[in-house]
């Protein structure tokens, strides 16, 4: 079907060129030389694009224009004027214009402008689809490759930046393809991690050891806290690399990043675990050891991270930093108004420390909730649901509060999560802990083809629960079932997101250094 036009213009007899132009081309073109004419055709037919002329004796542009949206909110229009003043522009695209154009106009400009607006989707895709194509290839060389921690990162980054770009298309064969390439992804990321993370945590700080959730604080924090007069550390619980990419465009608003990269969580990648690294500067045992009554053990009742603000302390204690701080946990929508609201009361220190516990607690409601279950059903539909949160939570007012102060601000989380749909036995005695991602506990039995398994704890630097304790950890997108009541268990699971094992979206999250514009 060829698209339709309709041109709005008092001098349109001196544009007949252009006219001509564009039908040769194949499209219909409709013409007018006043803006009421023009309103009175948009009511007796439909219009894919509508050219306008800003300065019409009568019913001027602006006003034609504005007419026009009340009528059909989502059409295309195209401004065109003589004027170049500032003024005019403002007003144009405050009504939601969908081009600008400066006489005199050729018809190349037009052409554009119209595939601008009409093809743009469908020359996208065609563009993405190359463009993957031919990356497509490359990418699995380089995943088959012997990478190490950086070129790991780069790897997801870019399979980051192709999940994002062909989930705006209509392409599910290409989706499949992109599927499969990442899923290849994950099972030699697995085995890299499983073949090299004990000499990582044992050499941590060393060049061939990545930054992991222990050393993140001293190696990437401290530096900015020295040099920036205030900041705000921002730990979005569960955030993962893809999340953080969604919500970039609408920080960038505000914030210019300075740095971005990706650091590694430990494992587990749990909160009780990764978290408290981070905050104590520790390993898991090694804060059990230095700090027992700030450890809280997986038989142990009661929150698991109660203690991170003390934690901080004594980390930049032993760092012989003497920075007064404020820390601030928020577990809902209550206490994350409330914090927007009192903000001027904490700008006085130098440093603070936000928690948030938003993604952490969506993960986990959508396994719980079916209307969840539904409204976050794909990768891209819990992205989705992300977004949408966040530009509705008192965070986003924080930050924007705190760029109209000028406050920079780290920007990290503790670990990621996975979508899991493969189901993997594992039998355990009452005392082995829930997590469906990893597992400890005395005599646990599993297929020790399927998982990371680390029967002497203390070389993880992990709590030991009793001296028969080992850990397990769940590789890629599968996920730990009891043979009791398996199906129910895998019924009830599958497809929701967890967090504790082995993959690239649970290991690699982003940490960022924001600084207001």
């Amino acid at each position: 079907m060829s698209i339709s036009i309709l041109w709005a213009d008092d001098e349109i007899d001196l544009l007949k060129p252009h006219v001509i132009f564009l039908r040769d081309r194949g499209f219909e073109v409709y013409t007018t030389n006043s803006g009421g004419e023009a309103l009175d055709m948009i009511k007796e037919r439909l219009f894919d694009i509508i050219f306008l002329d800003e300065n019409m004796p009568g019913l001027s542009g602006l006003e034609t224009l504005s007419r026009i949206k009340a009528m059909r909110p989502g059409l295309p229009v195209v401004m065109i004027t003589k004027s170049e003043e500032e003024s005019i522009m403002n007003d144009a695209i405050g009504s939601n214009i969908s081009d600008y154009l400066i006489k005199p106009v050729n018809p190349n400009q037009i052409l554009l402008s119209i595939k601008k607006n009409l093809e743009n989707k469908k020359l996208v895709s065609e563009k993405t689809t190359q463009a993957y194509q031919q990356e497509f290839r490359q990418l699995g060389m380089q995943i088959n490759s012997r990478l190490d921690p950086d070129e790991w990162k780069e790897v997801y980054r870019q399979l980051v930046y192709w999940e994002l770009e062909l989930e705006k298309l209509q392409d599910n064969s290409l989706k499949e393809i992109f599927r499969m390439q990442k899923m290849e992804a994950n099972r030699v990321f697995s085995s890299f991690v499983t073949d090299h993370y004990l000499d990582w945590v044992k050499t941590s700080g060393r060049d061939e050891s990545p930054v992991l959730s222990h050393t993140l604080f001293r190696d990437r924090c401290l530096p900015v806290i020295k040099q920036e007069e205030q900041l705000f550390i921002i730990l979005i619980d569960n955030m993962r690399y893809d999340q953080w990419k969604v919500l970039q465009p609408l920080i960038s608003e505000f914030y210019r990043v300075v740095r971005e990269e990706m650091v590694f969580s430990i494992l587990p990648t749990a909160t009780q675990y990764a978290r408290n690294a981070f905050f104590a500067g520790l390993m898991p045992s090694e804060i059990q050891k230095k700090y027992p009554r700030y450890w809280t053990g997986e038989s142990d009742e009661g929150p698991r991270n109660q203690f991170e603000s003390d934690l901080l302390a004594e980390q930049l204690k032993r760092l012989r930093v003497d920075a007064k701080f404020h820390y601030h946990k928020i577990l809902n929508m209550g206490a994350g108004k409330k914090l927007s609201e009192q903000l001027n009361n904490y700008l006085g220190a130098p440093l603070n420390i936000l928690v948030y516990n938003f993604v952490d607690m969506l993960s986990h409601a959508r396994t719980e909730m079916e209307v969840l279950k539904e409204l976050a059903d794909d990768e891209a539909a819990y992205r989705s649901l992300t977004v949408s949160w966040f530009e509705h939570s008192p965070l986003w007012e924080i930050i924007r509060a705190l760029a109209s102060r000028k406050i920079s601000i780290l920007l990290t989380t503790d670990h990621g999560s996975i979508k899991v749909n493969n189901p993997t036995k594992v039998v355990g005695d009452k005392n082995t802990n829930t997590n469906l991602r990893y597992k400890t506990g005395r005599n646990l039995q599993y297929d020790a083809g399927e998982v990371f398994e680390v029967r002497n704890p203390a070389d993880a630097f992990l709590p030991r629960e009793s001296v028969s304790s080992s850990y397990i950890f769940a590789l890629e997108n599968n996920f730990f079932a009891y043979p009791n009541n398996f199906n129910y268990y895998v019924n009830y699971y599958k497809n929701t997101f967890q967090h504790g094992g082995v993959s690239m979206d649970e290991i690699m999250v982003p940490f960022v250094y924001l600084k207001a514009k």
